[in-house]
């Protein structure tokens, strides 16, 4: 592969339940500590679960959206730094969800007091949200919305890399973020997919996932634009990969063989193999088939040769469309500081995970490049191939 047309990230930002940047959230993360904790932004005694990852000091039904507040802040310092032609892509699952929540109390307000309403407004749709995006980013590219479930900002991260690497463009903004609200709230705990506590990802005794909810961005550069403006090259994204096992409208294949056609997608365009692989950084809900499948697509990629996987979600919460990009972000972190997070609330390793998984934080094994891979509702798969800075050629 020639310079051109290394995927290079060299810039980026995030904010999560740990605080403001990628060092707030790694030196969290590798604390062993949750950030998840009691929910107080609405009224929860009848559903499931009591406890989420917020970000601090966000304001809910007040002013402006959750996810708008989260951008500002994501954004601040960034100005002069994020190329005016860079192309432009957000991920969101359900962006300023939390505006139609407004709207449809408002509406049910003025009907009891027999007022009326004007009724929704169009402040949750989404291409509203990314002309906001485009505005505080300060690039001009029209960009698009990938909203592909749980797995949007990796299937964002991927299409910026095919972007980068074939050519189309030599530099691309990838934008993530979704939000906690009563609505994807009461949304979960309708599934019954949510564990009362803080989420056990491969653990035995599992019960669901935590909802949390982050913002951040990437931006990728052609190796030769990064050498030609002096950008520091954090990492590649070598591979990227994608399937949709179609198995049912929010469950996954349980035999994990959609997960391991993208896994093996993705290994194909970095032109790797399993063996190079160091570690993964796995999609990690907490929810029983969730992560039976998962480990299911590990072992058929990777057979006999276990490797390290860890889940940020008993950290963090699972982010939703922002999840694959901040976990993303700590893949490069890892991968920098040759160390794997630990898994939290990790105590009695489920069987199929043994061997893989662990509540301690761990130095890398074999291998040089690390995989990331997510999943969402309706059988959508999607995993990323990142290679190290001293790997990069």
């Amino acid at each position: 592969m020639t310079d051109r047309r290394r995927a290079c990230v060299v810039r980026s930002g995030l904010l999560t339940p740990y605080g403001t940047g990628v060092d707030a959230c790694w030196e969290g993360l590798m604390s062993g500590k949750t950030a998840i904790g009691s929910l107080d932004r609405f009224p929860a005694r009848a559903l499931q679960s009591g406890v989420a990852g917020l970000v601090p000091g966000l304001k809910y039904l007040e002013g402006e959206s959750l996810v708008a507040q989260m951008l500002g802040r994501l954004f601040e310092g960034e100005k002069g730094e994020i190329p005016a032609d860079a192309r432009l892509i957000l991920a969101t699952v359900k962006g300023e969800i939390d505006l139609l929540e407004r709207d449809l109390l408002a509406e049910a307000a003025g009907a009891a007091a027999g007022t009326g309403s004007a009724g929704p407004g169009s402040g949750s749709d989404l291409n509203v949200l990314l002309s906001r995006v485009r505005e505080t980013a300060g690039v001009t590219d029209p960009g698009i919305v990938v909203s592909a479930a749980c797995a949007s900002s990796t299937v964002a991260l991927g299409r910026a890399a095919y972007l980068v690497s074939s050519g189309k463009a030599d530099c691309v903004l990838v934008v993530a973020c979704d939000a906690v609200t009563e609505f994807v709230y009461s949304g979960f705990s309708s599934l019954m997919a949510l564990d009362p506590g803080p989420a056990r990802p491969f653990d035995r005794a599992r019960a669901g996932l935590s909802v949390g909810e982050a913002a951040g961005f990437a931006l990728l550069m052609s190796g030769s634009r990064a050498a030609r403006e002096g950008r520091a090259i954090a990492g590649e994204i070598a591979g990227w990969g994608g399937s949709c096992d179609a198995n049912h409208m929010t469950g996954p294949s349980r035999d994990g063989a959609g997960q391991a056609t993208a896994l093996r997608r993705a290994l194909t365009r970095a032109f790797a193999t399993p063996a190079e692989i160091a570690a993964i950084s796995a999609h990690g809900t907490g929810t029983l088939y969730n992560d039976s499948m998962e480990m299911q697509g590990f072992r058929s990629v990777f057979g006999a040769d276990p490797k390290p996987v860890y889940s940020v979600k008993g950290g963090l919460g699972h982010t939703m469309g922002a999840a694959g990009l901040l976990e993303a972000l700590i893949v490069i972190r890892a991968m920098n500081e040759g160390l794997v997070p630990p898994t939290h609330n990790l105590v009695s390793v489920d069987p199929e995970a043994e061997g893989w998984a662990s509540g301690s934080a761990r130095k890398f094994g074999r291998g040089r490049m690390v995989m990331s891979t997510n999943s969402g509702f309706g059988g959508v798969n999607a995993a990323l191939v990142f290679r190290p800075v001293g790997n990069v050629a």
